[in-house]
């Protein structure tokens, strides 16, 4: 049996915990079961985001005519482009591994619990005070073995003439987005008559019909069956509407990206005490810690956010509870997330839907971009600000945008709401001229207005 300070299963954003403690000359072990910085940076948010770069280069040239600039793009080497991208991705694994000390054992393998807190990996056995499982999720299985996943796409062995992507969510649009931007024939395939629907619905009406000016989407619709053809390598995809109409296409390639689902079930956790929620995700307290003492769970493993952002932000919190003696729970106050597609999404808060199921006294400004001569200057009309404030208090209740660089915009509503959220700063405070984020005061301004109004009938 190995003795180590800490033992972390999942070497993701919990690499940086487990290059902190080694510093501090602490034995760490750290276990992954494939390469090291998890999923966002071998699979998920940052090659994706790479291949969105490419994306945004090519929509801007094919919109040039509004610019009254005559382009073409004449090539797209869509092989150099995944090529970069994978040689990126091949960079991943041992620039992590720099980063450790001696004091750091890295083991490649699954890590599987033999009781509360003893591992077993590579059929060696270890222990620790302080367990982490930082597991992460991964994507549901394809009905076709096939057929990708979101974790087949990087990186990339086959670069397919034609796709169809199953799904609805961020994952599904941010990659038929890029595809379909690169020349790729691509069809999207939703089983709703919405996308993104997690999204307030205004953003999601406005999105919907942005998207779909550039990627053909088949709404209300779900996949009846799949064949492929081993000697062609395609497939034949059967497709039934709500009309209960079946149609068939070819695609040299289909993804699923239907949702994502816990690793718990990798780890062995009949031998302990260790209980799982419904959806099969490690429970846990404010503390992080489960319901064995002294062993922890952070990030997509607890099933909560499922953001990058979010598991760092756990992990850092987690270290300065075991190892600096700070015990206040995480809690957090406001959640943002973006999509990065074309239209762009931010969002933080509660949506005006929530707002009135759950009975919360709102009003609501909604103001177009056009006051900013930035905004102007890249002709474009459908850009939105959706403000949703407490007529109380001034709080912001939600904010919601679409339009370029939205997520960078959000964060100046962000900095407002962390500080003491009063809609009343982003009113108040100087704007430089003639910036994008400009376009935030007239919904500031009118947020204020509608405020008053509320006020004066209630008063009435």
């Amino acid at each position: 049996m190995k003795q180590y300070d800490l033992i972390i299963i999942g070497a993701g954003r919990s690499s940086n915990l487990a290059q902190n403690v080694a510093k501090q000359g602490k034995k760490v072990a750290l276990i992954e079961k494939s390469s090291l910085g998890g999923t966002c940076a071998n699979r998920g948010c940052v090659p994706s985001k790479l291949l969105i770069g490419y994306a945004e280069v090519s929509r801007a040239i094919q919109e040039a005519q509004k610019h009254y600039i005559d382009a073409t793009i004449n090539q797209i080497d869509i092989e150099k482009i995944f090529e970069k991208t994978n040689e990126y991705i091949s960079k991943v694994d041992e620039n992590y591994e720099k980063k450790f000390n001696e004091n750091v054992t890295v083991f490649r393998g699954i890590g599987k619990f033999v009781d509360n807190k003893t591992i077993e990996v590579n059929n060696q056995r270890l222990t620790a005070k302080y367990i982490i499982i930082a597991t992460g999720s991964r994507p549901v299985d394809p009905p076709h073995e096939k057929a990708w996943s979101s974790d087949d796409i990087f990186p990339i062995k086959k670069i397919p003439k034609s796709i169809a992507i199953v799904g609805s969510g961020f994952i599904a649009v941010e990659l038929s987005n890029f595809f379909a931007s690169v020349g790729i024939k691509t069809k999207l395939i939703v089983r709703s008559e919405h996308l993104l629907g997690n999204e307030d619905k205004e953003i999601q009406n406005i999105f919907k019909k942005e998207f779909t000016k550039n990627v053909d989407v088949i709404f209300n619709s779900t996949v009846e069956s799949l064949d492929y053809d081993e000697n062609k390598q395609t497939f034949t995809i059967h497709i039934k509407n709500k009309n209960k109409t079946t149609a068939s296409c070819k695609f040299d390639a289909v993804l699923y990206a239907t949702g994502r689902k816990s690793n718990a079930d990798l780890l062995n956790l009949e031998s302990t005490d260790i209980e799982l929620d419904k959806r099969g995700f490690i429970k846990r307290d404010e503390f992080f810690q489960t319901n064995v003492k002294d062993v922890f769970v952070v990030g997509d493993a607890a099933g909560e956010y499922m953001l990058q952002h979010a598991a760092a932000y756990e992990i850092n919190h987690l270290e300065k509870f075991l190892y600096e003696n700070k015990k206040e729970p995480l809690v957090f106050k406001y959640m943002p997330h973006a999509v990065f597609c074309e239209p762009e999404i931010a969002s933080v808060g509660i949506t005006q839907e929530e707002c009135e199921e759950q009975n919360i006294p709102y009003v609501v400004s909604t103001t177009n971009w056009l006051a900013s001569a930035k905004a102007q200057a890249m002709k474009i009309k459908y850009p939105l600000t959706k403000l949703l404030v407490n007529p109380i208090n001034y709080e912001i209740l939600g904010c919601h945008l679409i339009g370029p660089n939205s997520s960078i915009m959000m964060h100046q509503v962000l900095t407002v709401m962390h500080i003491d959220n009063d809609i009343r700063h982003l009113k108040e405070m100087l704007y430089i001229h003639p910036a994008l984020s400009e376009a935030l005061l007239p919904a500031a301004i009118n947020a204020v207005k509608e405020i008053q109004k509320y006020d004066l009938e209630r008063n009435y």
